[in-house]
């Protein structure tokens, strides 16, 4: 039997003419049952342009980055392009609009390629999705959005794969950071949101952390506090170890001085009684002091642990069924400060259905980073030859200034003798 996965009411239509009838039945049956949508879906191919609004934002400072269409220095397929960020220090923002999508009682899947080309040390690959009504010639930085998602990095420290969500006014960071290993390869990122406002985040097909709205992020409080009324019981126990009631100091412990008389010092023979004072040995750490005697410590049989307030309903919790709901998203948009330019994207997808979000990662970044690997680690090698190169022939031209710009000591002197000479004449 063959089983096709159904995006459209076209592509159910298309299978019905190619297939018997009875057949057909089946597939339009599960085309029914399974109301799997893409909402929008760009690889950038032809006419790319006309799809995408680029904002006129800090154009008037002229700070507006221009984006290039291009497979990239390295690929696994030179026909494969995107679009990539072309000039250091600029700020970069462009849009698509896309039927205007709800995703109540829908998973939401939102997946796109990245590579940074560039050594990036501090910028960003993240992608937004915009609910409502906007001016996409006026999309910037200040710019309202409901989720923005993707790899972000600056200096040493901070690498990770963002996650900020809107809620009721407010941005609110994911609360765990996800690792990330910033290299110059392609890698596809997918965040993954669920009618049961559980989450999933996703690097190259892999998940990286799954979590829930209630937990990871603060759109709410917590559903359960410690309560703040709690007092500890007079009679817990809370010490882990005792003193062994078994082990008694040793009879005469205390007397054993620290110190002890040298018992290999001898009165020098020069030793004057009457001129020096008695003599007296000088003293050495006694091998039989122990130090302060200190009571062995044994398992307390009654310990009850560290005691925690115990949890209780959180008054000021007021749950939201519709948590994970954005009723209205619109646009697509990417938006950017570069310090380094060369960030490319593609491959961009909104949809509810997890597995064509798997397949088209395999189709596309899958089917290709082998061969995109293969291509940059033989960029890398050229370039570090030419480096080589390029310093070799720096040090010969430096042995050539030292040699043109250095006068023989016979040519010195004979120039010297004859200005003597000249100046003899005047």
């Amino acid at each position: 039997m063959q089983f096709y996965f159904l995006h459209s009411w076209n592509s159910a239509m298309a299978i019905h003419k190619r297939i018997p009838n009875f057949i057909s039945l089946i597939v339009v049956s599960f085309f029914v049952v399974s109301s799997a949508e893409v909402f929008f879906e760009e690889r950038f191919g032809d006419g790319w342009e006309s799809r995408w609004v680029k904002s006129d934002w800090k154009k008037d400072e002229s700070l507006a980055g221009e984006w290039n269409y291009t497979a990239g220095k390295w690929n696994g397929d030179p026909n494969d392009k995107g679009i990539q960020t072309s000039q250091d220090g600029r700020f970069y923002a462009i849009s698509a609009k896309f039927p205007e999508v709800n995703n109540k009682g829908k998973t939401l899947v939102f997946q796109f390629s990245v590579k940074h080309e560039q050594k990036l040390d501090c910028g960003g690959g993240y992608m937004k999705l915009i609910s409502g009504d906007m001016d996409q010639k006026k999309f910037g930085g200040e710019t309202p959005y409901s989720i923005m998602f993707g790899p972000d990095m600056c200096g040493p420290s901070i690498k990770r794969i963002h996650a900020i969500l809107h809620y009721n006014g407010t941005n609110h960071l994911i609360k765990k950071d996800i690792p990330w290993d910033v290299d110059q390869l392609t890698h596809v990122y997918t965040f993954i949101l669920r009618p049961d406002a559980t989450c999933s985040i996703l690097m190259d097909n892999v998940e990286k952390r799954k979590g829930n709205l209630y937990t990871d992020w603060e759109h709410l409080p917590p559903k359960r506090i410690r309560d703040p009324n709690a007092k500890k019981p007079q009679d817990w126990d809370d010490k882990e170890y005792i003193p062994d009631p078994e082990d008694k100091k040793p009879e005469g412990y205390d007397d054993i001085p620290k110190e002890v008389a040298d018992p290999d010092a001898k009165k020098p023979e020069d030793w004057d009684e009457e001129e020096d004072g008695e003599w007296t040995a000088p003293t050495v750490p006694n091998p039989e002091y122990k130090g302060p005697w200190v009571q062995k410590k044994i398992k307390n049989p009654n310990y009850k642990g560290k005691w925690k307030a115990p949890k209780i309903d959180n008054p000021e919790f007021k749950d939201d069924p519709d948590l994970y709901v954005y009723p209205n998203l619109k646009y697509v948009g990417i938006e950017l400060w570069q310090v380094k330019s060369g960030t490319m994207f593609d491959n961009i997808l909104v949809t509810d259905d997890v597995e064509y979000a798997k397949k088209l990662a395999e189709e596309t970044w899958g089917k290709h980073k082998a061969a995109e690997k293969a291509a940059f680690e033989a960029a890398d090698k050229s370039q570090e030859e030419e480096s080589k190169d390029d310093h070799a022939v720096s040090d010969v031209e430096d042995d050539d200034d030292d040699s043109d710009g250095t006068e023989s000591d016979s040519e010195s002197k004979d120039g010297g003798a004859k200005e003597k000479d000249e100046h003899d004449e005047l």
